[in-house]
């Protein structure tokens, strides 16, 4: 099993950028499948984007595409999301996630989360 750790996360004005960084370590990091998610205050957690094993294949949420890119060093075992023209309903916990297929963007399908770090935009 990997273990993750996020980091890069903070307070960030609207229309700012920020970019999210995934840590790996454990089971070789380009076996997995990679997503982000996130939960905002009351509500579910929610598909944010995926990547392909050699980082050659994503998929993105409505919601977030165009403005965030996601993708991945295998070198360095570290996944990144890059997330620009922010808005307050960004305002989120954001995790990485480690599964099976970059197509597969439901929670079932990813065995590995790490413990999310805190995105605030501030209007």
């Amino acid at each position: 099993q990997v273990q993750l750790v996020e980091s890069g996360g903070g307070l960030v004005q609207a229309g700012g950028s920020l970019r999210l960084s995934c840590a790996a370590s454990g089971r070789t990091f380009s076996d997995n499948a990679m997503g982000w998610f996130r939960q905002a205050p009351g509500k579910e957690r929610e598909f944010v984007a995926t990547i392909s094993r050699k980082g050659i294949s994503t998929k993105y949420a409505d919601s977030v595409k165009g403005r965030f890119t996601i993708s991945r060093d295998n070198a360095k075992n570290t996944m990144y999301l890059q997330m620009n023209s922010l808005k307050p309903e960004d305002t989120a916990v954001y995790y990485c996630a480690a599964g099976r297929s970059y197509s597969l963007t439901g929670q079932a399908d990813f065995g590995s989360w790490g413990q999310g770090t805190q995105v605030t935009v501030s209007s």
